[in-house]
């Protein structure tokens, strides 16, 4: 045999040697392996000892890994006569370029000169067991919170009831009466539950399913158990994002909601794991955690929009309303109003009212620009003064005679500013209100706004009514709040609403000249300290505003407008208020609880002081 099977040859001075190929497992663990990867399911039952079993568990962990496919790859063999260990890689390809990948192995035994596979569950995977597979499966990515601009969450994942009728299992009459009088009961004792029209659905419902109206989470859950069992009324639990504090701003926050909903929806995870026949996990071979979407944030804050509503509600029976910015940002820190406001809608932000004497902050930086006036300046001040026909009255017909423009300012004498107005040439006056962002179109994501307008003047008469906020002068305290902005830092910031959304503005404008700026500010600082807002309690810092009263024909409206010098500006108006009194005590108050409400939030317990 030896002599038949070996040649020797010298031929260049090698050596060639034919031995006989050992009988190895290689090519059966590498037929199951192409037989797995192709799910040759005939091939396996051919090659292993448990055909049933392997086929299954192989078939079961291909469907619940949802795999795209898979690939084998044989690394090694070791064959001892009639046992043999063959050591292999898995790499599963899964949904959305994911992969699974792990090293395995599994034994082979010989009988009769053939290798067979020995079926085991932790061929599959090392750490499988019996009557067990692999599965793929989401992990759900929590929804990201909406936070105030003082970090509080304003929506948080949670969840409400829908409430449905439908007509072909029950009387959708009785179904819609009964929902109708338990959610006036309940809006009785919270104003926050919505009530609905039973007429008006009965007028539109038909014959399909009608969803009558969602409630939060706890209403929902008491309302399904007390009108447990009526015909065709039905509950359904629907995930959604909640407003932690339904008192809060809820028309704002209802808007950010539908703008941001999708901005929430963080990147789902996966797992790989090993389970049960019914599913149940044992272990995970893999687990990628969901990618959660930063949180939203919005410009609103907590305590500021607080003291907003606690102060316009002092004033309950008028049409009240504050609006605050943070100059530095154009972030709106609230927008409070009045249920009485409320009545005609968003007026706090599109409202067009006469901005009286608020408007000479305007009126005076245009002087100091184009008629080189000075806080110094000796302008007159008489208790009324014709100007083309058109008699001109101080309130209550005060006269300082000549004065300096600062102290005109402080005590909002009509008489100058109409005169200073007058004087200006057409579209001057105009211009200098949209350096101060009034006159200016802005869409800012999530608000409906309308700043005002001013007329260009080619008739001498509306430049003399529009010097002290009269005529033909239009504005909303949004409108004002920007102004008081402006006069604040010297340029119109852009207001925000939702972190991220850009607001589009009509037109860009020239910043104001700092000197014009400084005198401006002088004159307000002014206003507060010795004119017609002295008196004021609030202690939280300097506050430079102006004060106004438009004239109308029922009446008076009152204004006042300003920053405080911690970066908060305002506009607060007050419906047919009379004096501008009304409205300086309404911000007096803003500030005071404002202040209170942040000393509070900064105690520390003392259990938690260390």
């Amino acid at each position: 045999m030896l002599a038949l099977c070996m040649t020797v040859a010298v031929a260049g001075g090698s050596l060639v040697a034919c031995t006989p190929r050992p009988d190895t497992a290689d090519p059966v663990a590498q037929d199951f392996l192409d037989a797995w990867a192709t799910q040759n399911f005939d091939t396996i039952s051919e090659i292993t000892d448990q055909a049933d079993l392997a086929t299954s568990m192989l078939s079961s962990s291909f469907d619940g890994l949802q795999a795209d496919s898979v690939e084998l790859t044989l690394d090694s063999v070791d064959s001892r006569d009639t046992i043999a260990t063959a050591n292999f890689s898995v790499v599963w390809k899964l949904p959305r370029d994911r992969e699974l990948a792990y090293d395995s192995s599994m034994t082979l035994t010989k009988m009769r000169d053939e290798w067979t596979v020995r079926w085991e569950p932790s061929l599959v995977h090392p750490k499988m067991g019996a009557n067990q597979h692999l599965e793929l499966r989401a992990i759900q990515a929590q929804r990201a919170n909406v936070i105030s601009s003082d970090g509080a969450p304003v929506l948080a994942p949670g969840s409400i009831y829908r409430v449905l009728v439908d007509p072909a299992e029950g009387d959708s009459a009785v179904v819609v009466n009964r929902v109708a009088e338990y959610l006036r009961v309940a809006n009785a004792a919270d104003e926050n539950v919505r009530t609905i029209s039973a007429e008006d659905i009965l007028d539109n419902i038909g014959t399909s399913t009608y969803s009558l109206t969602t409630v939060d989470a706890n209403l929902g859950a008491r309302m399904s158990q007390d009108l447990a069992g009526i015909p065709g009324l039905i509950f359904n639990e629907e995930a959604a994002m909640v407003a932690t504090d339904p008192g809060f701003a809820p028309d704002i926050v209802a808007r950010v909601s539908r703008i941001v909903d999708e901005e929430l929806d963080g990147s789902n995870g996966w797992r790989a794991s090993i389970v049960t026949s019914d599913g149940a996990i044992i272990d995970d071979i893999s687990y990628n955690a969901p990618e959660l979407a930063p949180s939203v944030r919005i410009s609103l804050d907590h305590d500021v929009q607080r003291a907003a509503e606690e102060a316009v509600d002092l004033r309950p029976e008028m049409k009240a309303m504050i609006v605050a910015m943070r100059p530095s940002t154009g972030e709106i820190l609230a927008v409070a109003q009045t249920d009485e406001a409320d009545k005609d809608g968003d007026v706090a932000l599109m409202g067009q009212y006469p901005p009286g004497s608020t408007f000479k902050i305007i009126t005076a930086a245009a002087g100091i620009m184009y008629q080189g006036l000075s806080p110094d300046s000796i302008v007159p001040c008489p208790g009324s003064m014709n100007i083309y026909g058109r008699v001109v009255t101080n309130y209550n017909g005060f006269s300082l005679g000549n004065t300096t423009l600062d102290d005109a300012f402080a005590n909002s004498c009509n008489t100058t500013f109409a005169d200073i107005s007058t004087n200006l040439e057409p579209g001057q006056l105009q211009n200098v209100a949209k350096q101060f962002g009034l006159g200016i179109d802005y869409t800012i994501p999530g608000l409906d706004t309308m700043t005002g307008s001013v007329p260009e003047g080619e008739i001498t008469l509306d430049r003399t009514e529009s010097g002290y906020g009269q005529g033909l002068d239009l504005s909303s305290p949004f409108g004002m709040v920007l102004v008081a902005s402006t006069a604040a830092t010297g340029s119109v910031p852009t207001p925000i609403l939702i972190s991220g959304h850009e607001t589009e503005m009509s037109e860009e404008v020239a910043p104001l000249d700092p000197g014009v700026l400084s005198s401006v500010q002088s004159m307000m600082r002014s206003v507060v300290n010795d004119g017609t807002a002295r008196g004021m309690r609030q202690t939280g810092g300097q506050i430079y505003a102006k004060t106004g009263e438009a004239e109308i024909n029922e009446g008076s409206h009152a204004w006042f407008t300003g920053y405080r010098e911690d970066d908060i500006a305002f506009a607060t108006l007050v419906v047919l208020g009379g004096g501008s009194e009304a409205a300086t005590a309404v911000t007096d108050q803003f500030f005071v609880r404002l202040d209170e409400l942040r000393a509070a939030s900064d105690i520390v317990p003392v259990e938690d002081a260390s």
